[in-house]
């Protein structure tokens, strides 16, 4: 049985906005977070997954909100 991950879209939005809020460029870290999306679904695709719990977007963002820790995760 896959374990499911269930996150609202509010708290969806508020890791979003702590993202942006934590970077001093917008435009950047939108394409940071498109650029792990767009590694995150060329992995989860190797994997050969059926049923992903969480769109590859979301899940960047999720895991880059826990990253705002350690800022140095975030740079190119």
């Amino acid at each position: 049985m896959q374990k499911r991950l269930n996150y609202s879209a509010s708290d969806i939005m508020r890791r979003a906005e702590q993202l942006i809020q934590h970077s001093s460029n917008r435009y950047r870290i939108t394409v940071q977070i498109a650029n792990r999306a767009k590694q995150r679904r060329g992995l989860d695709a190797s994997e050969d997954f059926d049923d992903l719990p969480l769109k590859p977007v979301i899940r960047a963002i999720i895991e880059m909100s826990d990253e705002i820790a350690q800022p140095e995760l975030l740079a190119d």
